[in-house]
């Protein structure tokens, strides 16, 4: 390992790149520690654990995926989540409207900076919105638990609304969120990973020694009493624990190789047989965590604008309904999934172009026609293996939650023992790694590791 990271550092252009990507997450950090001008982030905190009683709701996941900025009521309190909203708004748009798609295919260059344009401000809109929800329930909380606003910006009211504070969080926490936007960009086009992921998987990792704490506490390790957390229990977390984390890897890394033969070709006077040893490799799971995300995302998004609209009784059964743990909520999780699996994979991978591309080469599929009959051979085999790693993927997300449930766990620890938070961890290293290998390969290097190193290059 030592001398993996050796070789990292050994290329200069890849040295500057990780160290970019180093100092651009910490600003990230430093940033959600920051809190919006005429908030009191300390008795923020310690008002969300009194709403959340320390069970898993949606709160706790938001705060979990900003990295703890949603419950200090930071400038990164919205963290990246309207960006992917409007990624995923964006991309259902080009599946569904075919202007979009001509546009793509005719001038990629073109039609993906639009369709950058066009997500950069659906993303103003929405942290816009959410950010003036959040302002609105923080109010309302302070109306019930003075301290939370600073005294004298919210007694500052305009036809019986506290306009100044209103300005102050909706503008402070939109520019939050459009910046965490560009230094992903920034990270992705400048330094070396996917810079939204990372920001993603950085802020779930912070949650680290508050996960560790609350172990140790619920263990009651320094009394004869038993504590609320057993060591079977904590055995059967880390079980699960080291079965995601090989189950994703496996799910991420696997592939179904479809052998490949190419036709007589005349190379000068000879007559030469193509090599047999070719092969498309089709990945399980083609789209990665990403429909882990985008599931979250999307779940998140309505169940915080009726959790900040109010506390009526509807509204109080429809939050209950969309919090994490619920049968409603799980139930959707998975279908969405399962829905983003298959989305992704179908915007992503296009039969017809390797078809075409292999005729013009003269390749071919065993026993498969070229044309057509090959376009069709590659389609249904892609869909019988993404049904395959949908399922598995989706499995994987929901284990703790069930395992949680059974042993009767406190879901704040199983947020980090697996599920979303996990997956989104591992599948993020995975493809940090293949990118860092793929740089030492070009340079002529062995690769990051000697021994395990990452498959399916």
């Amino acid at each position: 390992m030592i001398e993996g990271i050796k070789r990292l550092f050994s290329i200069s252009e890849l040295k500057g790149k990780i160290i970019f990507t180093l100092l651009v997450l910490a600003l990230c950090r430093i940033g959600s520690y920051v809190p919006v001008p005429g908030i009191n982030g300390a008795v923020a905190i310690e008002l969300l654990k009194s709403v959340t009683g320390g069970s898993q709701n949606l709160f706790q996941l938001m705060d979990v995926f900003s990295g703890g900025a949603f419950a200090q009521m930071t400038v990164f309190a919205l963290g990246v989540m309207p960006y992917i909203s409007a990624s995923i708004i964006m991309q259902l748009m080009v599946a569904l409207i075919p202007a979009l798609q001509r546009e793509i295919k005719e001038n990629n260059d073109a039609g993906r900076r639009k369709l950058g344009k066009w997500t950069r401000i659906g993303t103003i809109v929405l942290a816009f919105f959410q950010a003036g929800l959040y302002a609105k329930y923080a109010y309302h909380l302070n109306l019930s638990n003075p301290g939370i606003i600073v005294h004298g910006i919210s007694d500052q009211l305009v036809f019986g609304v506290p306009l100044l504070f209103y300005i102050i969080v909706m503008f402070t926490m939109t520019s939050g969120s459009v910046l965490l936007m560009w230094l992903g960009e920034q990270i992705s086009e400048k330094g070396i990973g996917n810079g939204i992921s990372l920001i993603i998987a950085v802020g779930i990792l912070s949650s680290v020694p508050r996960t560790l704490g609350s172990i140790l506490r619920q263990l009651n390790l320094d009394s004869q009493e038993p504590g609320q957390l057993s060591f079977s229990s904590l055995v059967v977390l880390c079980g699960v624990f080291v079965l995601i984390i090989v189950g994703t890897i496996l799910i991420i890394q696997g592939q179904r190789k479809i052998p490949l033969q190419y036709a007589r070709r005349v190379v000068g006077r000879q007559e030469v047989q193509g090599s047999g040893s070719a092969y498309i490799p089709l990945k399980i799971n083609y789209a990665g965590v990403i429909p882990v995300i985008f599931a979250s995302s999307l779940l998140m998004f309505p169940a915080t604008i009726l959790r900040f609209l109010g506390s009526g009784s509807w509204l109080s059964n429809a939050v209950n309904l969309l919090s994490p743990g619920s049968i409603v909520y799980t139930i959707l999780y998975v279908v969405l999934i399962l829905f983003f699996t298959y989305f992704w994979t179908a915007t992503q991978f296009h039969p017809e172009q390797i078809a075409s591309d292999m005729k013009k080469n003269g390749a071919f599929i065993p026993g498969i026609r070229q044309g057509k009959p090959t376009q069709s051979y590659l389609e249904a085999t892609m869909n019988r293996i993404t049904f395959a790693g949908a399922v598995f993927l989706a499995l994987i997300a929901i284990l703790p939650t069930l395992v949680g449930k059974v042993l009767s766990v406190d879901q704040s620890i199983t947020y980090f023992f697996g599920g979303t938070s996990l997956l989104i961890l591992v599948g993020v290293v995975l493809d940090t790694t293949k990118q860092i290998e793929s740089h030492l390969l070009m340079k002529r290097y062995e690769g990051f590791m000697k021994k395990g190193k990452v498959r399916g290059r």
